[in-house]
């Protein structure tokens, strides 16, 4: 699946695409084909992080092959909002900023005479299927992002309720005892405290571990995690505000 780093699948689309001159096409049904695979690829593995992640750097790295290559004419004006606009999104602006670090993407010539892109890579002046082919490309970029996302929140948003104990009041007693019994309650609580916050990790380990594993582009990964991130802060903090015995 992956030689050096880069995805194969994806250099094998882009360099064929680029042979058979199918951006430049007027009419072609190729691009449809290969939207459709990938559409079928990530509703069969919706559950699946590390099927999910293959597609994400699979998609993401076709989607920069494209922007590194094509220019679009201004003839058509309506396909040309449509295609600023998109870049206004997260991942409409993924090649640009893969474009702008320091991320080579050049691969081996054991696949086909698969290479990188030059600098001086000459632009292909792409027709609309082309276009309309990189709009769909970029949507199914955030939609596996999405759903590699939505997944881990679903997987680790019961534990975060868990990890909450707020101290419950006890019943007058002789001193010893009720130090005995505070002693006994946090600690206990502690431990199971512990186990759902070691489980969390596990969850993010694994998700990062199968985005590693894949090659998912480090902006991709940082971007997921800082949103992840928040969003157990803001559970967090909301669980606290709804239990009156954890607020002085």
């Amino acid at each position: 699946r992956f030689d050096n780093d880069r995805s194969v699948a994806a250099w094998i689309v882009y360099k064929a695409l680029l042979q058979w001159r199918s951006f430049e096409a007027e009419k072609t049904n190729i691009f449809d084909r290969i939207v459709h695979q990938i559409r079928s690829s990530i509703e069969k593995s919706q559950d699946d992080t590390r099927e999910l992640t293959y597609w994400l750097t699979t998609s993401s790295t076709l989607l920069y092959l494209l922007q590194s290559t094509l220019k679009f004419s201004n003839t058509n004006n309506a396909a040309s909002r449509r295609n600023i606009s998109s870049q206004a999104t997260l991942f409409g602006r993924l090649a640009q900023g893969m474009q702008s670090s320091s991320m080579s993407l050049e691969t081996s010539s054991g696949y086909s005479g698969v290479v990188g892109i030059s600098n001086n890579q000459e632009m292909v002046e792409a027709k609309y299927p082309a276009l309309l082919f990189k709009q769909h490309l970029a949507a199914y970029v955030e939609k596996t992002y999405g759903m590699i996302r939505d997944n881990l929140k679903k997987e680790i948003n019961p534990l975060l309720n868990l990890c909450i104990h707020a101290p419950r009041p006890t019943r007058a007693r002789n001193l010893r005892d009720v130090t005995k019994s505070i002693h006994l309650t946090t600690t206990t609580k502690q431990q199971a405290s512990y186990v759902q916050w070691q489980n969390i990790i596990n969850k993010l380990e694994h998700t990062l571990t199968c985005m590693a594993e894949n090659h998912v582009p480090s902006m991709i990964t940082r971007k997921l995690f800082h949103q992840v991130f928040s969003y157990i802060n803001v559970q967090l903090f909301n669980s606290l505000l709804l239990r009156r015995e954890c607020c002085s």
